[in-house]
């Protein structure tokens, strides 16, 4: 009616479970000691929108020709960054031309120096500007104002810490957050833009948010220009850029032709009553 004790009189019983304790004490240390392969969205999420609020600090980079850049260079405009790494194959390369097309749109609207951008490798030092430059042409960046800039070994860890950026490393290269952001005049984190809302409305959004509601645009004639652009140009959703559309010129012009000659009539049927007195 009870059990046998595990003695030595049924060995076989004792190495069994011996074995099975050993084995499933060797299958949880691998799976406590395997590396994540991936992120966890909502902590990189939370990380992300964290940082909004807060400066970046001036850290040293090395452009394309190996110059040294400082981050403070690109205040008193707006600056968009982003992170790749050049040894990508897929998410980089598209996610650059993503913005790329965002960026020319909002430029072909707004003007080449209504704000920069900055796609920073993370992955260095293989990340060399050499790489960077190498990793422009073949997505065929040509925009202005637009820098590749590769950081220093040392400063990586505290860099992508201040722009709220998370990469894990993977046996495939890395798993990281498609993120835009968008630093103000000061320096200071305003906005992050994920994959799914970069485009050159969310763009044009953002800069005019950053203004209190009002675009910057250049004085002058260029300025004139760029206003008369504004007021002719919607979002196309097919296209992901800006079209004509001159049915507001076209609507007050027809209402100026209306209130003229309503003025005219009003003046002449005065003068008219003027002249029989």
């Amino acid at each position: 009616m009870y059990p046998r004790r595990l003695t030595a009189k049924n060995p076989i019983t004792l190495i069994c479970l011996v074995g099975f304790v050993l084995s499933f004490m060797s299958d949880l240390g691998r799976a406590s000691a395997a590396p994540k392969t991936s992120l966890d969205q909502q902590a990189v999420y939370k990380t992300s929108q964290a940082v909004i609020g807060q400066p970046i600090g001036n850290y040293v980079l090395r452009d394309r020709a190996g110059n040294s850049v400082r981050l403070s260079d690109y205040r008193g405009k707006p600056l968009l960054v982003s992170f790749v790494y050049t040894g990508c194959f897929q998410i980089c390369p598209t996610d650059t031309v993503l913005i790329a097309k965002a960026v020319g749109a909002t430029q072909d609207l707004l003007g080449v120096d209504a704000f920069r951008t900055v796609s920073i490798g993370f992955n260095v030092p293989f990340d060399s500007p050499q790489a960077m430059a190498s990793f422009a042409r073949q997505q065929g960046i040509s925009a202005k104002n637009w820098e590749f800039l590769s950081p220093e070994t040392s400063t990586i860890s505290s860099l992508a810490r201040d722009f709220g950026f998370t990469y894990l490393a993977t046996p495939k290269g890395f798993d990281h957050v498609t993120q835009l952001t968008v630093i103000d005049r000061e320096g200071r984190v305003y906005r992050q833009l994920y994959s799914e809302n970069i485009n050159a409305q969310s763009l044009v959004s953002v800069l005019r948010d950053l203004n209190n509601g009002v675009l910057a645009v250049p004085t002058g004639w260029s300025g004139f220009v760029t206003r008369i652009r504004l007021l002719c140009t919607v979002y196309d959703r097919d296209t992901g850029g800006y079209r004509a559309d001159y049915s507001l010129i076209v609507g007050l012009l027809v209402g100026l032709s209306i209130l003229g000659s309503v003025a005219f009539l009003f003046i002449r049927e005065w003068r008219g009553q003027r002249r029989r007195v």
